[in-house]
């Protein structure tokens, strides 16, 4: 039987093995537990973390997506202040649905291209 962490698991490992970031094009990578969103972009090939946005700093109420979204459009804010404009995007073995969504289309319309 497969639970639901090795089945993301299985999809994640398919996905980094087709995605990966450069200095000039780095990986938005997302995390999403029960509470909290994360959104960080990777430069791989020198192994460090360029920018990072979460739903930690966010302190107001709101419905999940809602944050997700403002959690993308910081991203998107941060990102272009690290002078990087164009991403390639890395949904980490979560369905592009829902939460995952939200934040990409506002850090797309923050300005980042992928």
């Amino acid at each position: 039987m497969q639970t639901k962490e090795l089945r993301r698991e299985k999809i994640k490992k398919s996905i980094r093995g087709k995605v990966s970031g450069t200095a000039e094009r780095p990986r938005l990578t997302v995390f999403r537990s029960n509470k909290q969103i994360y959104a960080q972009v990777i430069d791989d090939v020198a192994g460090r973390t360029i920018a990072a946005a979460s739903s930690l700093k966010i302190d107001e109420k709101a419905a999940k997506k809602e944050i997700a979204a403002k959690v993308g459009e910081q991203i998107a804010v941060n990102a272009k202040a690290a002078g990087i404009e164009a991403v390639v995007f890395d949904r980490n073995g979560y369905l592009y649905h829902g939460r995952i969504k939200e934040l990409a289309d506002a850090a797309r319309k923050g300005g980042l291209i992928f």
